[in-house]
């Protein structure tokens, strides 16, 4: 999933993120950080796929048994019953980084691609949400976007080193690289008003978090050519740069308190995956 990058970048952004969050809700939000790590390291590591294939199942399976002798299933148990996490999303997500255990892995189809960034990553906006007390259905689909639209984005700045680890997700041509840039800025869109249904005291931490994520995408394309995008290596965002971000985004948290617009009426992208998943019973 280029889940290692994935994991550490989205590591780096919330952290500076969660700066804004109240500490016992950063605390919450890293003892889901903590499950999907351990999770994605057994499928990221170096051991043979039949070794990685067995040790994922037995961390699923001690997670379905509730071996509580495990602090990091302990604790995840312990957020889906404060928090009313589906048991659903936790296998779906479960469910994604599996896929990843296979020599060689390669998307053909939109349907697979948002399919499988809503395993790995919306999964993990949609329990973000859920800790962050959102309870409206419309704004839980939208949290799903922004884990969507940050699993695009990073996805389309790792092209060559998934290539690397024999994972294709998208195919080595710029062209195909700014199409799903592109297709994450629906996603990205999508995921904004419903941030107003996030409580005050934790809605400047998720704008931070989106501004700087979609920041990737943005350095991405004004590499306008494959050569480039080649030669620039790993594509992150400085400590400046998300100083700027951090200092717009007050802008977007004065935006989303002033507009009267809410994610009502917003036409979720979700057709695809849901002939696959229902993810009206996830919400």
């Amino acid at each position: 999933m280029a889940d290692q990058s994935y994991l550490s970048i989205y590591a780096k952004s919330f952290n500076w993120a969660g700066f804004f969050l109240p500490k016992q809700t950063y605390l919450k939000c890293s003892v889901l950080y903590d499950f999907c790590r351990v999770a994605d390291n057994i499928a990221d590591s170096d051991e043979a796929i039949e070794i990685k294939k067995i040790k994922f199942l037995d961390f699923k399976n001690n997670f379905n048994n509730q071996k509580f002798d495990d602090p990091i299933i302990k604790n995840m148990w312990q957020l889906i019953n404060e928090f009313n996490i589906p048991l659903k999303v936790v296998h779906d997500l479960l469910d994604g980084i599996n896929s990843d255990i296979q020599k060689n892995i390669k998307l053909n189809k939109k349907k697979d691609l948002l399919l499988y960034s809503y395993r790995v990553a919306g999964t993990v906006g949609l329990m973000m949400a859920k800790i962050l007390r959102v309870n409206k259905k419309s704004s839980l689909k939208s949290a799903i976007d922004l884990g969507i639209a940050m699993q695009l984005t990073n996805i389309s700045r790792d092209v060559v080193e998934d290539l690397n680890f024999g994972r294709s997700y998208i195919n080595l041509n710029f062209e195909e690289i700014k199409s799903t840039i592109e297709l994450s800025e629906s996603y990205y869109e999508n995921s904004f008003y419903s941030i107003k249904q996030i409580p005050f005291t934790f809605r400047f931490a998720i704008l931070v978090v989106r501004r700087v994520y979609r920041k990737i995408g943005y350095k991405i394309l004004k590499k306008q050519n494959l050569e480039n995008y080649k030669k620039s290596g790993k594509i992150y965002v400085s400590n400046i740069e998300k100083i700027i971000e951090t200092l717009l985004s007050i802008f977007d948290l004065i935006k989303i308190s002033l507009i009267s617009k809410n994610d009502d009426n917003i036409e979720h992208n979700h057709d695809l995956i849901n002939e696959v998943i229902n993810l009206n019973e996830r919400i």
